[in-house]
């Protein structure tokens, strides 16, 4: 009996180291190394490019459908998003992100957020506002034409939704962009 319960806790220990080594070894493949970053992979200062045409895209065809909107958040540094993570947690007001610095497409200039203007020049994030009275939300009809345009919207994500939120990822995953993994520039192509 001795030798039964011997052996099920050598067997047990085996299971349990393999567990902690291959987490741990999943977890070193997810996070990038500093030498795995790419020499050239300088972390932009701006929208790319072609984010920012479809963003001034999307502004003049809301517009032409009598819909304002404002352009609420562009280019975001890891520190600022580092702050607005802090925002409901350690810092006073609700959560507004889940993705630390170096976690947001923004970090990379690939996403931008937007607001409503309502009749009295203020921004609004009512989605069931109807400013230009055609029976529809302004809100879904700016998002209808950011798809057109290709941008992904995060309230059709499955986990955290967040409505204002319109990336293009150019295929590129947040690990691949941390790696150093940037989106072809159209301007030297």
């Amino acid at each position: 009996m001795k030798v039964n319960i011997l052996v099920w806790l050598v067997i047990l220990t085996a299971c349990v180291l393999f567990i902690v080594f291959y987490i741990e070894n999943q977890r070193l493949e997810f996070e990038p190394q500093k030498e795995d970053i790419a020499e050239n992979s300088e972390l932009p200062e701006e929208l790319h490019p072609i984010v920012e045409e479809k963003k001034n895209q999307l502004v003049e065809r809301a517009e032409e459908q009598g819909i304002t909107i404002i352009i609420t958040e562009g280019f975001r540094t890891a520190e600022r998003q580092d702050e607005l993570f802090k925002q409901g947690r350690s810092e006073e007001g609700d959560i507004v992100t889940y993705a630390e610095g170096g976690e947001s497409y923004h970090n990379y200039g690939l996403a931008i957020d937007f607001a409503l203007q309502n009749e009295k020049g203020r921004a609004i994030w009512d989605m069931n506002y109807d400013g230009n009275n055609n029976g529809e939300s302004d809100w879904m009809e700016v998002v209808e034409i950011a798809k057109e345009l290709g941008f992904e919207w995060g309230g059709d994500w499955a986990r955290f939704k967040d409505y204002p939120h319109l990336q293009m990822d150019f295929g590129l995953s947040i690990y691949e962009l941390k790696r150093g993994k940037r989106p072809d520039d159209p301007v030297s192509d």
